[in-house]
């Protein structure tokens, strides 16, 4: 039970009582209806709050009953302007006796890595450089204004086709690394300036919901690799991951697919379908993992009340619809159109899947373990060689590590506090893992063919 307590403010009078709380009381609290968590040692308690969260619900609640500091500084731009939102839900604060973080976290540990943190702030590394950003957006435009240029000129031939659909799907691979940065905040000093160009870059030019990536995402740089927290782990079935999942699975008889071909029918499932109709994927598992998209939202704004290849009027006669006829040209046009989408999609989808989880799949995954924010972001994530190349072609997320730990730096500061990073993890005993591009694609396919098989022996002999 809380404790009592009063303080005199600098006019004499005393002040509002003081409540304070011990760990086991707070941890009680981290339930879909009571949700506490402690910032900074002071306790608030955000159960109705978390519903009008801008980040979602669920990303706060997922820190319910721990300490929530580092997950606080990490998300927000600008920590003194939210402080007016927390003030109405503080209750208390941490006892005295109390340690600032619970269950057992290593105090130093968490103390150094905030003044890494304050070194980082003070380095500048957390201002965005414009001109990078700027021509970043610039190489993409210049993407879709050539392929629009090369359909006027050049016409839909089966040679300008496979040259629009690779200048397509290097400029819709770059445009999803390029609204990741403004998701994250990292480009803009205000927050509103970020979820406006946000939503541009991501609604405009990927012709995905701003909303369903924030819900999503936030969730898992929270809790990176935990199961029920993390929403990209939760593959529905489709795989299972890590060494205790598939055992969990192998002992209850569980058997969706068959996961000991994990790691071959992965080649297909990555080739993912964004939009329900278009039928490009040959399995398109990952389709029930992502947003509803319009096929190409800028080439064809058709598909969104353009005037390219109008879709037919429908008249009536009499109370009774007429079909007009569709020329053969026209729907020589739709497939030619129909045929550029799904390779895009096929192809940027196969790039995004890859990169995106490489990082990810084959480091460890598992329950809930209350880690420390540095301890919880190591073992879920690695790093990628750094090159020019590497850097384009990831989007920067080949320096997944310092991301994870800084999610609102911008990305070309992330190789000026990697230094910083390795030599706090090389005190503590902490894995950096930091391996090759192709070994990191190689590791997710190994990764999956191992969790395969530990599934089928526990649903063979356990």
């Amino acid at each position: 039970m809380g404790k009592g307590g009063e303080q005199g403010g600098d006019s004499g009078e005393p002040a509002a009582q003081i409540r304070f709380y011990t760990w086991e009381e707070i941890q009680k609290h981290n339930l879909r209806t009571d949700k506490w968590l402690v910032i900074e040692r002071k306790v608030y308690n955000v159960t109705k709050w978390a519903y009008r969260h801008p980040g979602g619900q669920r990303v706060i609640s997922h820190c319910a009953g721990e300490d929530a500091t580092d997950a606080f500084q990490a998300f927000h731009i600008n920590p003194t302007l939210v402080q007016k939102f927390l003030k109405p839900l503080l209750i208390g604060e941490l006892a005295p006796g109390e340690p600032s973080q619970d269950r057992d976290k290593n105090s130093q540990l968490v103390e150094d890595f905030r003044t890494l943190r304050k070194t980082a702030e003070d380095m500048n590394l957390f201002r965005a450089s414009p001109l990078f950003f700027s021509l970043y957006l610039g190489h993409i435009i210049a993407m879709e204004v050539l392929a629009w240029l090369m359909v006027s000129y050049f016409g839909t031939g089966w040679i300008t086709t496979l040259i629009l659909a690779c200048i397509l799907t290097t400029s819709q691979a770059q445009a999803g690394w390029l609204q990741h940065d403004f998701g994250h905040l990292s480009v803009f000093k205000k927050s509103s300036w970020n979820h406006i160009v946000h939503k541009f870059v991501i609604g405009h030019l990927k012709g995905a919901s701003a909303n369903w990536w924030n819900h999503r995402h936030f969730q898992h740089h929270a809790k990176p690799n935990i199961f029920q927290k993390d929403p990209d782990v939760n593959m529905l079935h489709i795989f299972v991951l890590g060494d205790t999942q598939p055992v969990e699975y192998g002992k209850k008889k569980l058997k969706y697919l068959p996961y000991n071909h994990q790691h071959e029918y992965f080649f297909l499932s990555s080739g993912r379908q964004d939009s329900p109709s278009s039928p490009h994927s040959l399995i398109p598992l990952w389709s029930w993992l992502d947003p509803p998209r319009v096929s190409h939202p800028t080439l064809f704004p058709a598909d969104r009340g353009g005037n390219s290849v109008r879709a037919p009027s429908w008249k009536t006669y009499h109370n009774q619809p007429i079909i007009p006829k569709i020329s053969d040209e026209t729907q020589s046009a739709r497939k030619k159109k129909a045929k550029l989408q799904n390779w895009i999609m096929f192809l940027e989808s196969h790039w995004f899947v890859w990169v995106t989880q490489m990082n990810h799949i084959p480091m460890e995954i598992d329950s809930e373990k209350h880690r420390d924010w540095l301890s919880s972001q190591m073992a879920a994530t690695c790093n990628i060689e750094q090159s020019f190349f590497n850097d384009w072609f990831t989007g920067h997320l080949n320096f997944q590590i310092e991301h994870h730990l800084f999610p609102t730096m911008p990305r070309h500061n992330f190789w000026k506090v990697k230094p910083l990073v390795k030599s706090l993890c090389a005190k503590y005993g902490v894995q950096y893992e930091e391996k090759p591009l192709g070994k990191a694609f190689v590791d997710i396919v190994g990764s999956l063919k191992k969790s395969g098989d530990l599934w089928l022996d526990a649903y063979l002999h356990k």
